[in-house]
Parts: C-alpha cells; structure tokens; sequence
C-alpha cells in the first residue's frame, strides 16, 4: 500500500485532480481542519487561503502520495505549531475513529460468528491499540511540548533531559503490528460469508496503518530534524 505509484504534487496542482487520484489526501485535509470542498483552487492557492505553508502543506501531501521531503520545510514558529495541531488531531482521529469503528466490526463478527474463536483476534487488537493509546499520550504531554518550548526558545526541561534524540530512540513505527492482525483475518481467521462486514474491517485496518505510518514519517524526517537544527543553535 506504501509503494503505490502517484503524482508527485506541486504547488500548481488542483486539489481536486490529486483528491481524485488519492483519496486519502481526505485524511490530510482532515488533520488539518480544511474542508473537503475545494473546488478548483490549487495547493498555493488554498494554503494562501487558509494561511498554510505552501512548502510545508505540498510536503505532507507528497508524503501521502509516497515521496519524503527533499528538504525540510519547516520555515517559521507557525510551521511547528500547525505540524504539532496536525498530528493532534490525527491522534484523535484514531482514537476517537478508527479504534470505535475497528472495534464494533471485529465485534459483530463475533456475534454473527460465535463458534469461530475471535475473542483471540479481539485481545490482540485491544493490546495493540493500549500501546498506541500509552503513545500518543506520550507524544501529546511529553513530546510536543518540548518542540514548543523549543521554537519559544524557552525550554522547561531541568537540565537539558530531554532532547529530539530521545525522542528518536523512544519513537516506534506503531503501524506495524496492524500487519499481524491482517494476516490473521487474511490467511489463519476461517469464516464463511460476512464478506461485507470483513472487507469493512480489513479496509479500515488499511487505512488506519496507512495513517499511522504517514504520521510516523512526518515525525521522522520533519518534526525530529527540526528539533536537532534547533538544538544546536
């Protein structure tokens, strides 16, 4: 799903054309807080609009399309704080989201199949997503204040413990583990029919790894090589 072959975006492009081409730029958008109607605007038109970061918008774009950034694109205090409101609201998007929805099919799947041992399929998505929970929390308290004591040039951290490096020693690709789950339904999980309701499930399994791994790499070659830049100054 990581390797599919798009447009690389430019600020000339219309919204319209890419959305159409890939639809999870929705998710981006969402992330955000831009609305879906576009109409024919393109990217530096819209990120005119909204006061966005054409540099840092079109980035995050093509990162959603499969290209990482050349550069990075962070230019201003306000970059920072819109990264940081960005995956914000994607952590809220997958614990208010996706985790309802992947759990009440993986639910009704074990009420429309009761003699199917499920409850295994159900602890182990639960167990993975208390990690994802236990990290978000940890990004959202610890992490992402720091980056914005960092831009304020003002960072509360005794001593200097904390650093972007910690950071990048402590941060995991929490995406991968969905893998497991997918096997299971796709090559171990035997049920007959419900091909509905499991495409449902599966297809939301794709979308939450595929976010998930587009908020890891914002993280790994924006957020985190902004912090070292900054640290050294």
């Amino acid at each position: 799903m990581y390797n599919v072959s798009r447009t690389y975006i430019k600020s000339g492009m219309k919204l319209f054309d890419l959305i159409e081409e890939n639809p999870l730029l929705l998710l981006m958008m969402q992330h955000f807080d831009i609305d879906f109607r576009v109409g024919d605007l393109t990217m530096s038109q819209l990120c005119k609009e909204k006061g966005i970061n054409e540099k840092l918008f079109t980035s995050i774009a093509n990162l959603y399309n499969g290209f990482k950034p050349k550069e990075n694109p962070i230019d201003s205090v306000d970059d920072v704080k819109q990264i940081v409101r960005f995956l914000k609201n994607s952590h809220d998007y997958y614990r208010n989201d996706k985790y309802p929805q992947i759990s009440a099919y993986i639910k009704q799947l074990q009420e429309n199949h009761p003699e199917k041992e499920l409850k295994l399929l159900e602890k182990f998505f639960n167990e993975y997503f208390a990690e994802v929970i236990d990290h978000l929390y940890y990004e959202d308290t610890v992490a992402f204040p720091y980056f914005i004591e960092l831009i304020s040039h003002k960072p509360n951290n005794k001593n200097n413990l904390y650093s972007a490096k910690e950071y990048s020693e402590h941060h995991t690709d929490i995406e991968l583990k969905i893998k497991d789950i997918k096997n299971l339904l796709l090559k171990y999980v035997i049920i007959n029919d419900d091909l509905n309701l499991r495409r449902k499930l599966l297809f939301s399994l794709f979308e939450l790894e595929y976010d998930l791994y587009i908020h890891s790499l914002i993280e790994e070659t924006i957020l985190i090589p902004f912090g070292y830049n900054m640290e050294r100054v």
